[in-house]
């Protein structure tokens, strides 16, 4: 039974872990779209602050990715509220995900595969593959950067503010998705039965 339990158990937390990183995001549209982007500055504070907060109890720990983004969210959010210059939380973006790309290199050239450290409980890969993975993760981190900061450069805050909460997560699905080939190429199979015995 305990065994039967754990996939599920892994499916509510994987529903759980999207649910907590798009209520804030939705959130921030309604509020902007309601009010104006100061509004849904704060609004998409508080919210990433019980996000983090329902993360911390049901999860039992903090994901690492959405701290670090929402400690950022703090951080420029503040300063946005503080100065009254949107400038800050729209480059937020930009600054994590330079973050992310530079900690994922910084790891590859000393030959750490953080990528590994993080999801190595989740996934088994031969070291080839995080290695892989890391260079494509941080060359999409880099992309995200750039996208974001020709966006909220280039068009109205409306626009960006749909671009934030439409575009990047569809973006990020798809490229997640076309790593699937790169992850059973490299995947480590359970070795369930002795060598030389014939598998079932």
């Amino acid at each position: 039974m305990t065994d039967t339990a754990k996939p599920e158990l892994s499916n509510e937390h994987a529903l759980f872990k999207l649910a907590t990183e798009l209520a804030p995001l939705g959130i921030f549209f309604f509020v902007n779209a309601r009010w104006d982007l100061f509004a849904a500055t704060a609004a998409f504070m508080a919210a990433t602050a019980v996000s983090l907060t329902l993360s911390k109890i049901v999860l039992k720990k903090m994901p690492v990715m959405p701290f670090v983004s929402g400690f950022f969210v703090f951080v420029f959010g503040g300063l946005t509220l503080y100065l009254q210059d949107e400038i800050f939380i729209k480059m937020k973006p930009t600054i994590v995900n330079l973050l992310f790309a530079a900690i994922l290199i910084g790891g590859l050239l000393y030959g750490k595969l953080l990528l590994k450290i993080v999801f190595g409980e989740v996934m088994r890969l031969k070291d080839e593959g995080w290695r892989l993975l890391s260079w494509r993760w941080a060359a999409f981190f880099l992309f995200l950067a750039a996208l974001n900061e020709f966006i909220w450069r280039s068009f109205s805050t409306d626009f960006w503010v749909s671009f934030k909460v439409f575009g990047i997560m569809p973006l990020t699905l798809i490229f997640t998705v076309s790593q699937i080939g790169l992850l059973h190429r490299y995947q480590i199979e359970d070795e369930q039965t002795a060598p030389g015995t014939p598998s079932a």
